[in-house]
């Protein structure tokens, strides 16, 4: 009865280890599988970061384009007016010439006119003399 006694005190006890083992075996795998989806998030945090960064670069990229074509454009159409101003300036200022110009032919004109008649009239009076 003894020997019996100790036979199950036996078996009670290693089936007690065998179970402690089994039950540490299981946490392990357990403590594993959950640190392999910790990695598996943070690796798809990461890819998630990366891909949302690569975006934004994309994003940042265009807007900075965008904004260089505006300041050109920009720079053209203030070229474009400055041109235009110094044509009007040009065209005003030729006008101004030629007005000038023609005032001048104008008085010329005049001056002629009034020789030409001083001269007729000089000849018409030498004739008068003459005649007389």
């Amino acid at each position: 009865m003894m020997m019996m006694m100790m036979m199950m005190m036996m078996m009670m006890m290693m089936m007690m280890m065998m179970m402690m083992m089994m039950m540490v075996v299981i946490m392990m795998m357990m403590m594993m599988m959950m640190m392999m989806m910790m990695m598996m998030m943070m690796m798809m945090m990461m890819m998630m970061m990366m891909i949302m960064m690569m975006m934004m670069m994309k994003m940042m990229m265009m807007m900075m384009m965008m904004m260089m074509m505006m300041m050109m454009m920009m720079m053209m159409m203030m070229m474009m007016m400055m041109m235009m101003m110094m044509m009007m300036m040009m065209m005003m200022m030729m006008m101004i010439m030629m007005m000038m110009m023609m005032k001048m032919m104008m008085m010329m004109m005049m001056m002629m006119m009034m020789m030409m008649m001083m001269m007729m009239m000089m000849m018409m009076m030498m004739m008068m003399m003459m005649m007389t």
